[in-house]
């Protein structure tokens, strides 16, 4: 009988991490490697932020916190929910955490009994069906191809629910499309959850600042006011502010609620780094300058990233709302033969072999519940960009 948990059985480990590990493997062995898997800005944390971060360590705030969150940062998220979204939240009605990520995993945790099910849109972001398997639900998962752009309709999402929903995660702009909801496709899909009373939203807004052309974002609770007391509103300062290794996400929802997630993180991690929370308090409170500039350089590595693709044999491309990745078709090159020999039967092969054979890293589509793509992160130089995609066409042109 195995010492581990049969839980772990339940899930796996995340391939986007995994394919990072290995392209940084394959440069620690001198491999010319362009990494296009990792979901983070390649921007620095800007430099008030810092500054933040580097007076409370000389102010000595360097102390355990209430497990989540101090007030001063609770109140700051109150002031950007406001401001922002048009949500009224009190501090006791926030949580704090270590990243966005144990947001979702503190609520799930805090929320679910075996047999209770959660409507998942695919492509998904990859730890959002194992944070369910973990916590003893069941994904349900509802494919949104390319034909929708990536959207679920109001009439899948109708479908999906069963009187053992608990909840639906959704994510716009999403990881790992960039496909954002416009306010009426949002709008169709409360109308069906106004039906449905025993479903709970958890909405993941982690890229709302990232959005591009004239896309409006919208959150749930924005436009449907009758779902206020049953929606997580979750977000944190890891894309916008370039601060994902300072570890802060946060959500504003029932006080109820609120208080069993912080009930769970007393009992995991408590308080998230001190130092950091005093850092987001001045990435929300602080000057905004850098994210319109930040904002127009990733929809123009956008623009390039899908011309690129566009431009290679058996690769269809849609143009994304908003993120920094792009999730291409690669119908086209299914059941071809790459030339380093290896059978492209699914989208698993095609990014490993363009790994190992042009240094190329991305991820592939099956990871995030949609196949056959694979996703591109756009979150870095123009001029990596440029060599990612004429590599990627070579590839596909020798493919046979």
């Amino acid at each position: 009988m195995s010492f581990l948990s049969a839980t772990l059985a339940r899930v796996k480990p995340s391939p986007t991490i995994a394919m990072n590990t290995r392209s940084h493997e394959l440069k620690a062995e001198g491999k010319d490697i362009i990494g296009l898997a990792a979901g983070e800005p390649d921007f620095d944390t800007p430099d008030n932020i810092k500054e933040a971060g580097i007076a409370a360590i000389r102010a000595g705030k360097t102390k355990y916190t209430a497990p989540d969150g101090i007030p001063e940062l609770k109140q700051a998220i109150c002031g950007k929910f406001a401001r922002e979204n048009g949500l009224t939240y009190v501090p006791k009605q926030i949580s704090v955490s270590s990243g966005g990520k144990q947001i979702l995993y503190n609520a799930l945790m805090a929320t679910m009994n075996p047999g209770d099910e959660v409507v998942i849109p695919a492509p998904y972001w990859v730890s959002y069906p194992d944070m369910v398997l973990l916590a003893g639900g069941t994904p349900v998962v509802v494919e949104a191809g390319i034909e929708t752009g990536f959207k679920m309709t109001p009439e899948q999402l109708d479908a999906a629910i069963t009187p053992k929903t608990k909840w639906l995660i959704f994510n716009s702009p999403s990881n790992p499309t960039g496909a954002g909801y416009t306010r009426d496709e949002l709008k169709a899909l409360t109308d069906v959850l106004m039906k449905h009373p025993q479903v709970w939203v958890m909405t993941d807004d982690m890229y709302e600042h990232l959005v591009f052309d004239d896309f409006e974002f919208t959150t749930p609770a924005q436009i449907e006011p009758g779902l206020y007391d049953r929606t997580l509103t979750c977000n944190g300062v890891s894309k916008a502010y370039a601060m994902t290794g300072w570890r802060i996400g946060y959500a504003g929802g029932p006080e109820e609620l609120i208080a069993a997630m912080r009930k769970i993180q007393s009992q995991s991690t408590t308080n998230p780094c001190t130092i950091s929370q005093w850092a987001a308090i001045e990435a929300l409170n602080g000057t905004q300058d850098f994210l319109e500039p930040n904002r127009r350089i990733f929809q123009r590595r956008r623009d390039l990233v899908v011309a690129g693709l566009n431009a290679c044999p058996g690769i269809t491309c849609p143009v994304p709302e908003g993120a920094f990745y792009v999730y291409p078709s690669i119908a086209g090159c299914i059941g071809k033969t790459s030339a380093g020999g290896t059978k492209i039967d699914n989208d698993e092969a095609f990014a490993t072999a363009l790994l190992e054979e042009t240094g190329t890293a991305v991820v592939f589509g099956a990871a995030f519940g949609l196949s056959p793509y694979f996703r591109v992160s756009y979150a870095t130089s123009d001029e990596a960009l440029t060599d990612a995609c004429n590599r990627i066409r070579q590839f596909c042109e020798g493919l046979t």
